[in-house]
């Protein structure tokens, strides 16, 4: 059966009676019986969840499975009796129709109703879109009539977004200027709002975005052309997180969606709270592997939001292994012990990566059916050789049931001291943050970098930014910038392609190789297997 035909048989409970397990059936605003907003202002508790972060090894185009591990997780956990919670991102409508398709798990460790989640859900996609394109359309229209900001038409940095993958968005010619879009997973808009603490949080954020300057070279932000409180306004259903549920009928919240490859990739600091303060165990992903998401939110997230997780959760797949290994698509099902054993650099890489904020780390191999004994036993005989805890994870076949080892080894976990640290002070140059990161995470012995990007992050810094964390946008198919790279790559040269500023967001986004801020369709998009027929019956979505 497909992800979609497993969802469509399942027993759905009614968002009302899914929220009493979390005691909060009176914090909802209920968008029909299968999904609901939540009050999160109303929900007055101290927060006492230990927080579980799952990340992956480095991607490949069979997928390692992050969100469905997490909500595997979380039905696993509630079937040992745990009050526990996932929470995840929103999908975005652009990989939903392009090559990657939805984010809402898969098999029999899904959340529903996946149509709804991966097509418009609740609009907080469309209020975000809104709010980004208001400011875009203030900008011109003060210049329209008479500029008395005296904005540089060459010095705007603040662009126009969409929620759909549009190659012919990248550079467009205005009336007056050049433009160009950014995907709306990608823009600050999203970000801030997945950073904001509370609604007031909110609103400073968003008159605090660097927009342009002007002739003189002064910063000029959105709260002067007096657009905070209508940036607000279309935001104030979309601050609020999303309840829906499990196929095993279990509360998970879905809020805000990030990319990380080009943005920092975590759902949002409310949701993330909000589930502390309602249940023992949160389990939360970051997108793409630990190089970029799981980083991120440690030092983005947990830095601005003040959070400690307790443990990780590292992601891997044989098939994994055996594409980061150089094995071809024709062969990736196919047993080969030595493939695998090369690719095990990649895992080594990012268990090396994490060990510098947490050792309480579990590696959970996401199983095929194709998967052998033997490629299982050499995975947990190379993990345990390492030093680190591993379980194997069925939830795709088995739902909260084949998580019952992952939930066990999660809760041992959890029994250990927090050992959470930070990769870098926030009082570091900007450019020496960059430096950490390409030496820590990334591997490279050499910065490429133009005095031209130097001087800007001098301005930011002249600006009073300094302390704000880094926000790497790179390729997310190797540790490095080059996709090509595969395994475990060292000793090669990191090239800083630009640099922006997000002072809303409160990060400086730093552009490695070739990455581009609004995606393209694949030759064969995942919108030509899309389709409905007269019974409202919808095929094709994964």
């Amino acid at each position: 059966m497909t992800d979609i035909e497993i969802a469509k048989e399942a027993k759905k409970e009614k968002i009302t009676e899914v929220a009493k397990k979390l005691g909060i059936e009176k914090d909802l605003i209920v968008y029909g019986e299968d999904k609901a907003k939540i009050d999160f202002s109303k929900v007055e508790k101290e927060p006492k969840g230990k927080l579980i972060l799952v990340t992956a090894i480095s991607p490949t185009p069979y997928g390692e499975g992050k969100t469905t591990v997490s909500i595997g997780l979380n039905d696993g956990l509630r079937k040992l009796g745990q009050n526990s919670l996932a929470v995840l991102r929103e999908p975005s409508l652009g990989p939903v129709f392009g090559v990657k398709g939805g984010a809402t798990g898969g098999g029999y460790a899904q959340v529903i109703p996946m149509e709804d989640i991966n097509l418009h859900f609740t609009g907080d996609f469309h209020a975000i879109t809104s709010a980004n394109n208001l400011i875009s359309a203030a900008i011109d229209n003060h210049i329209y009539f008479g500029n008395q900001l005296k904005i540089d038409k060459d010095k705007i940095c603040f662009h126009r977004c969409l929620d759909m993958n549009d190659r012919a968005l990248r550079h467009i010619q205005l009336e007056n200027r050049e433009e160009s879009f950014n995907i709306t997973a990608a823009s600050e808009i999203m970000s801030i709002l997945c950073l904001a603490n509370d609604f007031n949080d909110l609103k400073e954020r968003l008159g605090s975005i660097l927009i342009a300057f002007n002739t003189s070279k002064e910063p000029i932000y959105a709260k002067d052309l007096n657009l905070t409180g209508a940036l607000a306004t279309l935001l104030k259903d979309a601050i609020k997180p999303n309840l829906v549920q499990s196929l095993e009928n279990n509360p998970v919240i879905i809020h805000g969606g990030p990319f990380a490859n080009i943005a920092h990739g975590c759902n949002s600091v409310i949701a993330t709270n909000l589930a502390l303060k309602l249940s023992d165990y949160v389990i939360t992903e970051a997108g793409f592997g630990s190089d970029l998401g799981a980083e991120k939110f440690f030092d983005i997230k947990c830095r601005s939001a003040k959070l400690k997780p307790n443990a990780i959760v590292l992601v891997v797949t044989t098939k994994a292994l055996k594409h980061q290994g150089g094995a071809l698509k024709e062969n990736i099902q196919k047993e080969s012990l030595e493939t695998m054993k090369r690719g095990f650099s990649n895992l080594e890489a990012h268990l090396e990566n994490m060990s510098k904020f947490t050792k309480n780390i579990v590696v959970a191999l996401n199983q095929y059916p194709t998967d052998t004994e033997d490629e299982i036993s050499l995975i947990k005989q190379m993990v345990q050789e390492k030093g680190f805890a591993f379980s194997d994870f069925s939830s795709y076949q088995e739902g909260g049931k084949g998580a019952i080892s992952l939930a066990k080894e999660v809760m041992n976990l959890c029994k250990n001291k927090k050992d959470f640290r930070l990769l870098y002070p926030s009082k570091m140059s900007l450019y020496q943050k960059i430096e950490v990161l390409s030496r820590k995470i990334y591997h490279a012995t050499s910065i490429s970098i133009s005095d031209s990007i130097r001087k800007k992050l001098q301005t930011y810094e002249e600006m009073g930014y300094q302390d704000f964390p880094i926000c790497v946008a790179k390729t997310q198919y190797s540790i490095s910038d080059n996709p090509k790279l595969l395994g475990y790559p060292k000793d090669y040269e990191l090239v800083v392609s630009d640099v922006n500023i997000y002072t809303g967001a409160k990060f400086v986004v730093v552009y490695l190789g070739k990455i581009v801020t609004m995606p393209g369709l694949s030759k064969n998009p995942n919108y030509e297997q899309i389709d409905i027929d007269n019974n409202n019956k919808i095929k094709g979505l994964f």
